[in-house]
């Protein structure tokens, strides 16, 4: 009798396609397969439309991937994004802000992968309203945001959980975004919203979830690393808090610092907790196997193991690609388009080492846009080149990374080289001898190129003449002569100056801790504001002057030179090689 059970329960299983097993004292093994994605920032297709070159991640491998998984493990896939998906590549921007009518490629892409669960991540926020709005409306799926909470109602603006349901197991899964979207954007990208501490908000939700739907397994969707960064008396990366302080999470999903992570914590109940981060642009995913027992409708026992699959592995899954030739052929078309030309090519390499054409460029394109007096710019990107040649449209995301608004604000001079101050604090190294290091690295790369600190908080300034010192601490670097064109530089006079708006809104803590500008007082600083992105202004105004000569203002320079030139070129080789 007992054998004819065994094998009537086999049969079934196999009929059904599913992982599970059974046992003859009715306990029931029930496996789960998580896939989450994060942080693809435009990265659908296995094609660079920036650098009109191969991507080694995206979507569509991904798509194999899910393809695989699915073959083993059936509907107890359950498939997760993380947000920051809809930044990135001009893919995203195309579908974002040129071509508003027809369905998000995003969304259309996560329905056919058929998502699960989607979250919204800081970049998402960026986009605007008008474009994330319609993105959610699109998904076939929720896009959680537990702590995001709509001021009028003082309600989540976005559903708080979900619930899926697997072979009689009850999963939720909590999604919540770093709540450190007003140090970085501007209030009208999110107006009429606020957002709630992770882990304040993870107590609240928790309790109701365990009371409303008792799950038999608890997932988190978090867009924020496992910890620190406080900005505004607000945690940036939450994750690892909430799963060390708040007991009933099994795994907690990562993203938004771009760090791969597969590790196990202990919570303060003593239970074990699985976080993990795929990093970015689609290269990895994070796939969690979570064994159930359950007898009857009691769980006996679960098992959790991690790790991080290679998509760069997988081929590109054609049944994909075929599915979206018309939109892959719609954006090479839109990043084709013929902006103007540049007599040399430029690169972002040379801008952690003095002045250069490249950060001089857009500077210089600031200053006419606005007609302001100093200009403030940072590399967005490590590593960015513009040839020498024709300039098309896919060079502006090249040229500029990101959706940022210009702004005009009114700062003191004291403020100006405060700011510079920071700047060139969290970029140099405070030299003791000709053999030190002139940029502050660290021994590996942490997710900075070497850096020690992210390159695009190095700012620069256009419109005045000065010197850094790299021998001396914070608050003795900078040295102002003069603006650029001969003018007394005053301490005490106010100046109009160029920032994009992240940097205007408190990003980078420049004009906060820095410039010792109170937050609250920033939006109050802010004279002018574009009403589109830079990268559109930058494009428009290389149209208007057809061909661009960029070259280094040379208004800036690192001292002691006969210290700091040997070094630039040791550090340089350690950077880029001899490229």
């Amino acid at each position: 009798m007992k054998s004819l059970k065994s094998l009537l329960c086999l049969t079934a299983i196999i009929g059904m396609g599913c992982i599970q097993s059974c046992t003859t004292s009715g306990e029931k093994e029930i496996t789960l397969k998580f896939i989450e994605t994060s942080d693809v920032h435009g990265c659908y297709f296995p094609y660079d439309f920036i650098g009109r070159k191969p991507l080694d991640g995206s979507l569509a491998r991904v798509s194999s991937y899910v393809k695989e998984q699915r073959k083993a493990f059936g509907d107890n896939v359950v498939l997760l994004d993380n947000g920051d998906i809809l930044q990135g590549q001009p893919t995203a921007y195309y579908y974002n802000f040129i071509d508003t009518v027809s369905d998000h490629v995003c969304a259309q892409m996560l329905n056919y992968l058929r998502y699960d669960v989607g979250n919204m991540g800081n970049h998402d926020v960026e986009t605007g309203h008008a474009v994330y709005d319609r993105w959610v409306k699109q998904c076939n799926f929720p896009v959680l945001g537990a702590n995001v909470i709509d001021t009028l109602s003082g309600e989540p603006y976005l559903p708080p959980y979900q619930v899926l349901e697997r072979e009689g197991v009850k999963i939720a899964v909590l999604g919540m975004i770093t709540p450190s979207i007003p140090s970085w954007l501007p209030e009208k990208l999110w107006s009429g919203l606020r957002f709630e501490d992770m882990e304040t908000c993870a107590r609240k939700w928790v309790k109701i979830i365990r009371e409303k739907e008792n799950p038999d397994v608890l997932i988190g969707l978090f867009h924020a690393g496992p910890e620190g960064n406080k900005l505004d008396n607000t945690i940036e990366n939450g994750s690892g808090e909430v799963a060390r302080n708040v007991p009933g999470f099994d795994v907690i999903f990562m993203g938004h610092d771009h760090v791969r992570r597969c590790e196990k914590v202990a919570n303060v109940a003593g239970d074990s907790v699985l976080l993990i981060d795929p990093a970015n642009m689609a290269r990895t995913v994070s796939d969690v196997t979570l064994k159930v027992v359950k007898r009857g409708d009691r769980v006996v026992s679960k098992s959790v193991e991690g790790k991080l699959a290679d998509m760069t592995t997988y081929p590109v899954d054609e049944d994909f690609m075929s599915a979206f030739k018309e939109q892959y052929q719609a954006v090479d078309t839109f990043v084709s388009r013929k902006i103007g030309s540049i007599d040399r090519t430029i690169s972002t390499r040379d801008a952690y080492f003095g002045s250069s054409a490249f950060i001089d460029l857009i500077q210089q394109l600031q200053l006419d846009i606005t007609g302001a007096d100093i200009s403030f710019c940072a590399p967005l990107s490590f590593n960015a080149e513009i040839k020498k040649g024709d300039i098309y449209m896919s060079d502006m995301f090249n040229l500029y990374k990101y959706e940022n608004m210009l702004y005009v604000m009114e700062l003191s001079g004291k403020e100006i080289k405060n700011f510079l101050e920071m700047s060139y604090a969290i970029w140099t190294n405070q030299m003791q001898s000709a053999s030190d290091h002139l940029l502050l690295l660290n021994e590996k790369d942490n997710g900075f190129g070497r850096f020690k600190n992210p390159s695009f908080n190095f700012d620069s300034a256009a419109g005045i003449i000065y010197t850094v010192d790299v021998t001396k601490p914070q608050g003795e670097k900078i040295t102002i002569k003069s603006l650029a064109d001969g003018r007394a530089f005053d301490m005490n006079k106010t100046y109009r100056v160029a920032v994009n708006s992240y940097r205007g809104n408190g990003g980078g803590d420049l004009l906060t801790k820095g410039a010792g500008i109170p937050k609250a007082e920033l939006a109050k600083r802010i004279v002018f504001s574009t009403d589109k992105d830079l990268r559109y202004y930058l494009m428009k105004r290389i149209e208007e002057v057809k061909t661009l000569h960029p070259v280094a203002l040379n208004q800036w320079k690192f001292i002691p030179e006969a210290w700091t030139e040997v070094a630039a070129k040791r550090d340089y080789l350690l950077l880029f090689g001899n490229k």
